[in-house]
């Protein structure tokens, strides 16, 4: 069974519906892709896992998103745990406006922890944890807005990683980067999986071969085809997912 499961769900923006009947397992200690075109719902998707749809006026859910076995759509469920438990890491680096440690023991703090010497410790792990404890680790007291791009993004990392959350959702994480940022952070996610489960929204196709263990295919909405990713790359059971893949869709 996986640590997060959907199951029949849909999402309606006003009149519009943008998840229909969405079903999935997602496997634990796992990188699991999130594929399709412009529009199809997957980073829709990845919002509901932690509520963050919630935000918006307009939208309306039916169908259950199981977390360790809770619907977190039940009215009894406590959103600001979910939201500790399942990070997430948006497209842009959005560092605060503040020191690179402070940014680190931001989550940590608002969660009632005030021992320095607990903090200089969650700071560090994280920082390591996020693959730029050794950049850093010399101009922590500096603001966080004078690391480059991809340092920024791996900060954001840390910064998730801070609150020891068990998921880790990633929106494009790499879109603003450079390759070689790129790359590290890609080579994290490998490290990561170790300890988390990875939910990745991303448009290259090539990251999503090398990185995830799981792949799904989202379109207008639905889940096409989701499953292992060599399964899903190399022996797709729908054609669209195969033209996709392959960049004869549409």
């Amino acid at each position: 069974m996986g640590i997060v499961i959907a199951k029949n769900l849909n999402l309606y923006y006003g009149n519009v519906q943008a998840l229909k009947n969405v079903s999935i397992d997602i496997e634990k200690n796992s990188v699991t892709a999130l594929i399709g075109p412009s529009g199809c719902g997957k980073s829709t998707f990845l919002r509901t896992i932690n509520r963050m749809n919630d935000l918006i006026d307009s939208v309306k859910i039916d169908g259950e998103v199981l977390y360790e076995n809770k619907n977190i759509y039940s009215s009894d469920y406590d959103v600001i745990d979910l939201r500790k438990k399942i990070g997430m890491v948006f497209q842009k680096p959005n560092p605060f406006p503040m020191s690179i440690y402070d940014n680190v023991a931001y989550g940590p703090k608002i969660h009632g922890l005030t021992n320095k010497k607990e903090l200089d410790e969650i700071v560090e792990d994280s920082l390591k944890g996020a693959a730029l404890w050794n950049e850093v680790k010399d101009r922590l007291k500096k603001s966080a807005l004078g690391l480059s791009g991809g340092q920024q993004q791996r900060l954001c990392i840390a910064r998730t990683l801070a609150v020891q959350p068990e998921v880790l959702l990633m929106d494009e994480p790499t879109s603003a980067l450079d390759p070689i940022s790129t790359l590290k952070v890609e080579e994290l996610m490998d490290v990561l999986k170790k300890k988390y489960t990875v939910i990745i929204v991303t448009h290259n196709m090539q990251q999503a071969g090398r990185i995830s263990d799981y792949t799904a295919f989202f379109l207008n909405g639905e889940i096409v085809e989701n499953g292992k990713t060599e399964n899903i790359f190399y022996k797709p059971q729908d054609k669209r997912t195969e033209d996709y893949i392959t960049g004869r869709f549409g």
